[in-house]
């Protein structure tokens, strides 16, 4: 127990892709919410909850139906949204910068909220992308559970490949509660993650981001 407890403290990941075994999408849904539901009613009577009682009756279904629909429907693939891209006819070719994205995630190791704003900034080459587009990929990938250095690394890395160029850069500030509910209790701390590439790599083109996310956190 003290080894889990130990690990689960530590972004510890051996690849950018979420852990998932070979069979995660054999079930369907309907399948996986009915199994969620009994082993949920079962952790509600271990912890001496009266299932009978109407206000926690339904509390088990609504708990499956929320796990598998909306806080982690992000595992899915077929979930992803289509990032379609549109040819840069008018030739813009300076920083993009989409700000305050909302982070609504959870944390692997407790499943717990993890919540916050992603700001996201490329350069355009050959193609641009709808503005939405971009808060529905940070959507995609915040819905499922996280650590927030691969989050950060999979909104990069999916944009690189939808855009085709290097010149990406995502900046994730998030409030943790496994860190502010639990443990230590801190209530005040967030967590900064950074990850980039191309132009990017370059001080002063990462510099000149920092500043328009600033500019934009002071309104």
């Amino acid at each position: 127990m003290e080894k889990h407890d130990h690990i689960g403290d530590n972004h510890i990941s051996t690849s950018v892709e979420t852990p998932m075994v070979p069979n995660a999408f054999d079930k369907s849904d309907d399948e996986k919410i009915a199994n969620i539901q009994g082993y949920f009613s079962k952790i509600m009577e271990e912890l001496g909850l009266d299932l009978t009682d109407d206000s926690l009756s339904g509390t088990p279904y609504r708990f499956a139906k929320m796990y598998v629909k909306e806080l982690f429907y992000g595992l899915n693939p077929v979930n992803r949204p289509k990032a379609s891209t549109f040819e840069n006819k008018y030739g813009y070719g300076k920083m993009l910068v989409e700000q305050n994205i909302t982070i609504d995630s959870s944390c692997e190791h407790h499943f717990l909220p993890i919540t916050g704003y992603a700001h996201v900034g490329y350069i355009p080459k050959d193609r641009v992308i709808g503005l939405s587009k971009i808060n529905r990929l940070v959507d995609y990938y915040s819905h499922r559970p996280q650590v927030q250095e691969r989050l950060c690394l999979q909104i990069l890395k999916d944009l690189q490949e939808t855009l085709g160029t290097e010149d990406v850069i995502v900046l994730v500030n998030a409030k943790h509660l496994c860190v502010s509910s639990r443990g230590i209790k801190d209530k005040n701390s967030y967590t900064t993650t950074i990850e980039y590439g191309g132009s990017f790599n370059d001080l002063a083109v990462r510099n000149e981001f920092f500043k328009i996310c600033e500019f934009e956190n002071r309104e």
